[in-house]
């Protein structure tokens, strides 16, 4: 339930006649009073003797009641109430008693004090929310006490959630994009669109700053979007700020309908767009030619880049100081929504999803430290110049890799704002990490099944050896880890790395203390991931040997530890 104090006005008839009109797309249904001060009080809707300039008259009688230079300038007071698209329609009598619970804890009236109160009415003209229209004149002349009056309907709002059954929603902190507004919904549903402009723009803008380098590479990314990108300059030429627009999204003139960054989100403002970018190296064109240039690469590699900075950023986030950890919160949403942007088709609708949820995690009163994600923001520079993944081979399985890791990422980020008492940014993180999990599954199937297969194709004498690695190095879950089915995915990478010249129980020893595995729903697709990354091991293995041919040098080992610990 979402209580939203609109901005006081002084025409309660304009109000009223909105209320009760047809809405600005058609969208109100048969409005009508469903509480008010007065039981007795005219209702338009539903009577027809009744006026809309009767009920204005009888809200606004307190005015009279003082003398004009007293009263206040705006006095119209107007408070919206709307329930989760997923809660069940509550009848006029649910709304009525919603309506005078709001206006109790709000301050407009007192219930238990006849004539102490302001005059209200409460209009519903959808299933889902109601509008209270109310006086800001007491019927005794004094003024209603309206002091955090937002936190008060707030609180009454969670207490309504668990007596109705409803939707329980966290404290917010302010920090939240504004939500579309109903009219925007109503556009939405009627032209067949699952997200409103306002939402669409947002993830546009999201996915166009993810890895910029500097102002003209993001206008440009606008620009090939193809979006509407309008420019704010000042007189003397410097750039202000920016709208964006759907070309196709008009108003009744059949003009777009523009957004500034900062109504899209509070971090996509332009200047909170220029902290990300830092100082830069080089000026320029060419400089940005270079940089581009310097990023390009096999999408597989720069999955594998991706993913060591983001284990890097789960370290901060978990030990790090909390400036830092909210950039690298930050900065992980940028990969999510470059991998988003750059990802075969199979897993590109979930991690869209993740990236949407993750978005609301991102931002909190913690101010992030920008040069601490600078790692992790050209690990999405260089996910989006390498273009598109096919989603299969080598790219697959990095894919696949990376995704195990962001969903690790998402998991601490919500332990983070847990932590922090973050409740709204916690649940988004637990969502994200959600539809990661998903996106995962959609990934690694091909990649773990013909690890799967090649486990399965060991001797056994070499599947029991790694079985053996195994209890030697995490004694604690090897029950667990030889009952799973990624068992057998797990004996041929260790038989891969033992190949390649490294001892398999201290690498799998390492691997299991990195962090914490009970958020695993697979323990072994967990460690297969982490070994293949800190052994360097292919991602993709179907055009490897069996690993069951291959055997160490002796003098393998003593580089291979060495490289290890120079990572």
């Amino acid at each position: 339930m979402v209580p939203r104090i609109h901005k006081r006005g002084q025409r309660t008839l304009g109000l009223l006649y909105y209320l009760y009109g047809p809405g600005k797309y058609e969208e109100h249904v048969n409005p009508r009073l469903v509480a008010s001060w007065d039981d007795n009080a005219p209702d338009p809707g539903l009577d027809e003797a009744a006026s809309l300039k009767q009920l204005q008259q009888l809200l606004d009688q307190p005015l009279e009641n003082i003398d004009a230079s007293e009263r206040p300038g705006k006095h119209v007071w107007h408070l919206s109430v709307r329930n989760a698209a997923e809660d069940r329609p509550l009848t006029d009598e649910e709304w009525g008693d919603i309506a005078r619970r709001m206006v109790a804890a709000a301050g407009i009236d007192d219930p238990d004090h006849d004539g102490a109160g302001c005059r209200w009415a409460a209009v519903r003209h959808a299933d889902d929310h109601i509008h209270i229209v109310a006086t800001l004149v007491r019927e005794d002349g004094y003024k209603p006490d309206l002091d955090r009056d937002a936190a008060r309907v707030q609180a009454a709002a969670r207490a309504l959630e668990t007596e109705l059954g409803l939707r329980r929603l966290n404290k917010g902190d302010r920090t939240a994009a504004q939500r579309p507004t109903s009219a925007e919904r109503h556009k939405a549903a009627r032209q067949g669109q699952q997200r409103t402009a306002r939402e669409e723009l947002r993830e546009t803008v999201r996915r166009a700053v993810a890895g910029a380098a500097d102002e003209t590479e993001f206008f440009d990314r606008l620009a090939s979007s193809g979006l509407l990108v309008r420019r704010r300059v000042a007189p003397s030429g410097d750039l202000l700020g920016y709208t964006v627009a759907l070309p196709d999204n008009c108003n009744r003139e059949d003009e777009p309908v523009f957004f500034s960054g900062s109504k899209l989100a509070p971090d996509l403002s332009l200047p909170r767009i220029r902290e990300r970018f830092g100082e830069t190296t080089q000026s320029g064109a060419d400089g940005r030619k270079q940089e581009r240039k310097a990023s390009r690469g096999a999408p597989a590699a720069a999955r594998r880049a991706a993913t060591q900075a983001t284990w890097q950023a789960v370290l901060v986030i978990d030990r790090g100081d909390d400036g830092a950890a909210a950039a690298q919160i930050a900065a992980g949403g940028e990969i999510l929504d470059a991998l988003a942007k750059t990802s075969a088709a199979h897993t590109r609708r979930e991690l869209r999803d993740a990236a949407f949820a993750f978005e609301r995690a991102s931002r909190s009163h913690v101010r992030a430290v920008r040069q601490h994600d600078r790692a992790l923001r050209r690990a999405a520079r260089d996910l989006v110049h390498s273009g598109p993944a096919l989603g299969r081979g080598e790219d697959g399985a990095t894919t696949a890799m990376l995704i195990d890791m962001l969903f690790f990422l998402a998991v601490a980020t919500a332990s983070w704002h847990g932590k922090h008492h973050h409740a709204q940014q916690a649940a988004a993180a637990q969502r994200a990490a959600e539809h990661l999990r998903t996106a995962y599954q959609n990934a690694a199937g091909q990649p773990m099944g013909v690890l799967y297969r090649r486990g399965r194709q060991l001797a056994q004498p070499l599947q029991q050896r790694q079985a053996d690695f195994v209890r030697q190095a995490v004694p604690e879950l090897a029950g667990q880890i030889l009952a799973e089915p990624g068992w057998f995915a797990l004996a041929a990478t260790l038989a891969d790395a033992e190949a390649a010249g490294h001892e398999p129980a201290g690498l799998l020893s390492e691997a299991a203390a990195r962090r914490e595995l009970a958020s695993a729903e697979s323990v072994s697709d967990v460690l297969v991931w982490r070994l293949r990354r800190a052994a360097d091991l292919p991602a993709d293995t179907s055009a490897m040997p069996t690993a069951a041919s291959t055997t160490p040098s002796p003098a393998q080992p003593s580089r291979q530890r060495a490289r290890r610990r120079a990572r």
